[in-house]
């Protein structure tokens, strides 16, 4: 699905990823794990098309994607999650699904005009979607609650329920835990993982709350000082020595 093959990049004088290489495997939950500063946010970054790379490439299903713009990559169903622009906070959040899709008839002046039999056709197609989406993530009982009034592990939920809205085939997930309760997390756990069993969704994740990378992830890449250090089961990972040393040094390792 992705192949990451031989990725470099710096800032100036300073090499953040360093032949970068790794796979993620169509129908997986892969997650990526390293201690701050080991070059996750700029992998993303790089896969999802914010940054371009100095060298190496960049495969999205056995086509060469390398440095296309993110809009580019979301044409072709990959996407991280902040690419969706956050809540229109003063909308309902059925409303928010219905404004994802790309392409809508009502913006064009000239179906405005002469076509608004189309631009009604495709709100109501919108509109079904939107509402199948937002019971799918649990989010019924809020959907005509201003997005703004939502708490925050209903805003992440809403985001997932924002990619879902797109068909995306692989979706890069960066910190989705950070400011969520646990209830609520679990149902945002919970969803990732239905997505990914039922419609067949890819996903990378980024995450520091190990609970939730043993969840969900299999298999798990550790990333350090810009290059793979280690990949395999979150159990293995664990244990590796390697791994320990790189989060918490030598004399702990």
């Amino acid at each position: 699905m992705i192949e990451v093959r031989n990725v470099e990049k710096a800032f100036g004088r300073l090499k953040v990823i360093n032949d970068c290489c790794f796979n993620i495997e169509k129908g997986s939950i892969t997650g990526m794990i390293g201690p701050n500063g080991a070059g996750k946010s700029t992998i993303f970054n790089i896969i999802a098309g914010t940054f371009p790379l100095d060298s190496g490439s960049i495969i999205l299903d056995g086509e060469d994607v390398t440095n296309l713009a993110a809009n580019q990559l979301f044409d072709k169903g990959l996407l991280r999650t902040f690419q969706i622009a956050h809540e229109f906070s003063h909308m309902t959040a059925l409303e928010n699904l219905m404004m994802v899709p790309s392409h809508q008839a009502g913006e064009s002046l000239f179906n405005t005009w002469f076509k608004p039999g189309a631009i009604r056709e495709q709100e109501a197609a919108n509109r079904t979607k939107a509402l199948e989406v937002i019971n799918y993530i649990g989010l019924d009982h809020v959907k005509n609650e201003l997005a703004g009034n939502l708490s925050g592990g209903q805003k992440k939920l809403l985001e997932l329920g924002r990619t879902m809205m797109t068909d995306a085939k692989v979706v890069l997930l960066d910190e989705v835990a950070a400011g969520v309760n646990r209830t609520l997390l679990k149902d945002l756990t919970d969803n990732i993982l239905r997505m990914n069993r039922d419609l067949g969704v890819t996903f990378l994740v980024i995450e520091h709350d190990m609970d939730m990378i043993a969840k969900l992830c299999d298999p798990v890449i550790v990333l350090a000082q810009g290059s793979v250090m280690v990949e395999g089961q979150i159990e293995d990972i664990q244990n590796n020595p390697k791994v320990i040393e790189a989060y918490f040094g030598s004399d702990v390792a």
